[in-house]
């Protein structure tokens, strides 16, 4: 599924609410204090949704100038409504052709997109493009979707309801969480250099925001819709229920942090 097919469902207002605190607020302040330490004087965000590793990004390395880029215009107006920064541009943009110039910035980072882009290889090939010679590509990817229980237990309760089965979470956000692919696909982009640790993090869960960000801020949300008139309302009460044994508690995170140079 083309990136911005993927997300025309999603709604950027619950998608930052929501899923920010989930899932993404926790591997943002992690990469912010990783590019912290490469001291970029330019930084190109690819996939920047509605900003949540942008925001993240501005205290933690505020000398830099940084471009936020995504497919989305409606989320890429949010993010611009969130942040009030002159040295923030928004540019709407398809990582898998940049519309910049070679040798461009000195660190290009994207959290939780790769996984969106149909040419994977094509996309981290632009990103070694526009990268300066020293320059660093970062990017996160979900480990497998076993090891992140608050969205595998999402996936079965909305599985079991439809006997179509929608199977968003192995195709979708936890499709490209094997190490050797992605390590292959850096090579293939011309990337010398690969790094990847897997970092596990944990998230506070309240169960009924959770099923409001992962059924109706998301992607899920399209092919929910597709299922009938209540699938929605249907499938929000079940995964509810579902996340009810975390409600409260923390429940762990699994992600691949990857680093290329070269």
């Amino acid at each position: 599924m083309p990136a911005a097919e993927a997300f025309r469902h999603s709604t950027p207002e619950l998608y930052d609410r929501f899923m920010g605190p989930l899932f993404f607020e926790p591997y943002a302040r992690f990469i912010a204090e990783r590019a912290a330490q490469f001291r970029p004087a330019s930084v190109l965000e690819t996939a920047a949704g509605t900003g949540i590793l942008t925001r993240a990004l501005l205290g933690a390395v505020p000398e830099a100038e940084m471009v936020a880029t995504d497919l989305s215009p409606a989320m890429l107006d949010y993010a611009a409504q969130r942040i009030d920064s002159d040295r923030v541009t928004f540019q709407r943009a398809d990582a898998q052709q940049l519309p910049f110039d070679d040798s461009s910035f000195d660190l290009v980072v994207c959290q939780f997109g790769v996984m969106f882009f149909p040419d994977k290889v094509g996309a981290a090939g632009e990103s070694r493009r526009v990268l300066k010679p020293s320059g660093r590509f970062v990017f996160v990817t979900f480990d497998s979707l076993d090891r992140n229980p608050v969205p595998a237990a999402a996936g079965e309760a909305v599985a079991s309801l439809f006997s179509e089965h929608p199977r968003y979470m192995e195709r979708g956000p936890f499709s490209y969480s094997d190490i050797g692919r992605i390590r292959s696909d850096l090579s293939a982009a011309g990337f010398t250099e690969v790094d990847v640790e897997t970092v596990e993090l944990r998230t506070r869960v309240t169960a009924r925001d959770a099923a409001q960000g992962i059924v109706l801020g998301s992607p899920f949300r399209g092919e929910i819709e597709k299922l009938g008139p209540d699938a929605l309302e249907r499938a929000l009460e079940a995964v509810v229920e579902a996340l009810a044994p975390w409600d409260a508690n923390d429940a762990p995170l699994s992600a691949h942090v990857v680093t290329a140079t070269g």
